[in-house]
């Protein structure tokens, strides 16, 4: 591994210890370091001057790199997959902030993740992305996901209705506060919290979820990510939000929406004795009922 590239958009005293330990450990093993101009910018006016090759703030500018290290929570991830994009660099989340579904590895576990890059102990997981087409730009080009895309209402306005299709063919008229469209990765996000299943990242599955649906008989529905999933939005209100992971637009009834799979993935580094379902123990504290030690003591 000969170049890194650092994504962070959070210098809180409390984390920068842990900031200066990544580009200590990095110079020690001979690494170049190429880091985000916004997190450029938050260095410089902290006047820490850390050894760095250059910045970067779009794709063509990872073109060699090794690796991506996004230090924060999963939100600075996130961000990072849409700075990847098509460059097909892993990224590894190194967590500072809370829960963290994404950036797994703990801020006191850097030294030994580092430890383990350089010996090769990894594995890169696939991550699906999904694509948003509309007929306007909405997120100047960068219309991918890697977590949900979503169409909700403003504020405290009356309800929408997104009629939904799927391939072509009439699915149903949501009458809600929003819709949701999660891909596997991002079943444990926005959707897992309006009732959506938990849904393991290999599965090649999109999750429509509703917000508060007027009809209680409306449940989350799984979908093949070949399926094509288009909508019509309506309301009293005419604007809405749209948005894309932790990025929203304000659009009106005459957009025309779709989103499908895309044609590339994110590729997420798994360091060893790490997994999925590691992770849901860990961060949902599944298995932590008491009878589970009371049969096995």
């Amino acid at each position: 591994m000969k170049k890194v590239a650092i994504h962070s958009k959070d210098i809180a005293e409390s984390k920068l210890f842990f900031i200066k330990q990544i580009f200590t450990e990095l110079e020690n093993y001979g690494v170049e370091i190429i880091i985000s101009k916004d997190f450029d910018r938050l260095l410089h006016s902290i006047n820490f001057r850390p050894n760095i090759v250059g910045t970067f703030s779009a794709p063509h500018h990872l073109s060699n790199v090794d690796l991506m290290l996004s230090v924060g929570g999963d939100g600075t991830f996130l961000e990072a997959a849409t700075i990847v994009q098509h460059q097909n660099v892993p990224i590894l989340g190194i967590n500072t902030g809370r829960l963290g579904f994404l950036a797994t590895t703990s801020k006191e576990q850097i030294h030994s993740a580092l430890e383990s890059l350089m010996a090769g102990h990894y594995t890169l997981d696939e991550r699906i992305l999904l694509e948003l087409e509309a007929d306007r730009d909405l997120f100047k080009g960068v219309n991918i996901a890697l977590n949900e895309f979503a169409i909700m209402k403003r504020d405290s306005s009356s309800m929408i209705v997104v009629h939904t299709y799927i391939d072509g063919e009439y699915l149903n008229s949501y009458w809600a506060d929003g819709l949701i469209v999660a891909t596997p990765t991002g079943s444990t996000g926005y959707s897992l919290s309006v009732g959506g299943p938990v849904v393991v990242p290999q599965s090649n599955n999109f999750i429509i979820s509703p917000v508060s649906p007027h009809n209680l008989n409306v449940r989350p529905l799984i979908v093949p990510t070949e399926s094509v999933i288009a909508f019509e939005i309506e309301g009293r209100s005419k604007n809405f939000l749209v948005s894309l992971d932790s990025r929203s637009r304000k659009v009106d009834s005459n957009i025309q929406l779709a989103v499908r799979r895309c044609n590339y993935t994110c590729k997420m580094v798994r360091l060893d004795g790490d997994s999925f379902l590691k992770t849901l123990r860990e961060k949902l504290n599944w298995g932590m009922d008491i009878r589970n030690y009371l049969n096995r003591y």
